[in-house]
């Protein structure tokens, strides 16, 4: 049998139910594969299995209650969705207590089915590739925990990182001001194992006539000045990660110097003509593209392809408004133990506010909104302006409020759908279409305790 990611196990007694849900499915390009009861369907499942399940209640011998328990002992992350008829409504809710991703009632509409199976899936693919990156980062003795988000773009990042991080490739990152740069380039080298340190240089902000010293070092009486020995910032990253930051900033003469240094792995101090040996990692960042830079005679050709081993892109927080509550709660976090102030929870309102904005100055201003907040300030003090800019439109914002207050309940709730739905006073189908429409999964927001 086929065991790909994107595989269902389908379970019912019922025949004709059996044919018309892989028809439904093969329909719409989900391989399938139909079992007529619990135990065969069982076999097939250990942990880390690539698929999900989908399975009638009422069944001879094991029902679908038996087989929810029997996976979860074997696999607990693994999305098990039950098909109720009408009187088995109440026993699939307390299923879903129990740990079930979702059921269906009887009779479902094919459309209705294939978006549960497709998000099961997800959900899945999700998970077990969040299981690879933490085995992948395990063996670096090290963990991508600087980086926050849950979106597919950060997933990805984190992915790369934990691929890469072990090895001597140079790295280019390419971001927006104030997306974190730094923040992805320490990640990096943390979790590479390198036994020297992170240093971390902005070539920008220095003066041209001093950054060939500050980065090569030189010798005594090297020039008017220079009365004692001096290491550069490249000898003291040995065996460690050199960051530069606005590399597109370095002079073209420092240029070829740094070139040298990465083809020969060597250094000369100004002043000297011996060669030092350095065993070092360059992660540089830009805000600007180096390729069309280096095209028009602005950075160097040789130098753009000799970086560009490993291009790590951070996208602008405006394309994953997904994680701007939960970046904001943790920058509000480090504000409280910071400032030694209390806070209260993001309400709808504000969390609306919030992914309304298009933040420009990305997760820099967000930091700075989180901090303002727990000093009990206006958290946009300072850019009504810009806000009325970038402010989304009428629905855009009703969307955000809506979506931001049923992911509070339900973090407030550990992921329990019973309660949320209580809690926020709507009839259960109607949370169900919202969790549909918003592309919202409940057991994304229980604990592993609860798993």
């Amino acid at each position: 049998m086929n065991n790909s990611a994107h595989c269902v196990l389908f379970v019912d007694d019922d025949e004709d139910v059996r044919e018309a849900a892989q028809q439904t499915l093969e329909l719409a390009d989900i391989i399938v594969e139909c079992h007529s009861e619990a135990g065969s369907a069982l076999d097939r499942i250990r942990r880390g299995w690539p698929g999900v399940l989908v399975s009638d209640i009422r069944m001879p011998r094991m029902d679908g209650m038996e087989l929810l328990s029997q996976v979860r002992k074997i696999e607990p992350e693994m999305p098990v969705i039950l098909v109720t008829g009408h009187g088995d409504v109440a026993t699939a809710v307390r299923a879903m207590r129990d740990g079930a991703f979702d059921f269906i009632e009887k009779p479902f509409s094919p459309d209705h089915f294939v978006d549960v199976a497709r998000r099961a899936m997800a959900h899945r693919q999700l998970i077990l590739e969040n299981r690879t990156l933490k085995a992948e980062l395990a063996r670096h003795s090290k963990e991508v925990s600087g980086l926050i988000g849950r979106t597919p773009a950060m997933e990805k990042l984190r992915t790369l990182i934990g691929n890469i991080a072990a090895t001597d490739a140079h790295v280019l990152i390419n971001g927006e001001t104030g997306s974190g740069k730094e923040v992805v380039a320490r990640t990096l080298h943390e979790a590479s194992g390198r036994k020297g340190p992170f240093v971390a240089v902005n070539c920008g902000a220095m003066p041209e006539n001093l950054i060939e010293s500050e980065l090569f070092g030189h010798e005594a009486g090297a020039f008017t000045g220079a009365e004692n020995k001096r290491i550069g910032k490249f000898e003291f990253a040995d065996k460690g990660t050199m960051f530069l930051d606005e590399i597109e900033s370095m002079p073209l003469s420092l240029q070829v110097k740094l070139l040298r240094v990465l083809q020969e792995r060597a250094l000369e101090r100004l002043g000297s003509n011996k060669l030092q040996p350095i065993d070092l990692r360059v992660v540089a960042a830009t805000k600007v593209d180096l390729r069309d830079a280096s095209s028009r005679g602005a950075f160097r050709e040789d130098l753009y392809y000799r970086l560009n081993v490993v291009q790590l892109h951070i996208p602008p927080l405006r394309d994953r408004k997904d994680d701007i509550p939960l970046l904001f709660q943790h920058f509000m976090k480090q504000a409280q133990e910071r400032f030694g102030r209390e806070f209260a929870p993001l309400n709808g309102s504000e969390i609306a506010r919030l992914t309304g904005h298009d933040w420009p100055g990305n997760v820099r201003e967000l930091r700075n909104a989180a901090e303002r907040r727990v000093l009990g300030l206006d958290p946009f003090a300072g850019d009504s302006a810009q806000t009325i800019e970038h402010v989304a439109s009428l629905p855009q914002q009703v969307e955000a409020f809506e979506k931001g207050i049923i992911n509070e309940a339900l973090r407030q709730h550990g992921g329990h759908v019973t309660a949320t739905v209580n809690a926020l006073g709507v009839p259960r189908k109607t949370f169900y279409d919202k969790l549909a429409k918003y592309g919202i999964v409940p057991a994304e927001f229980r604990s592993k305790t609860d798993s």
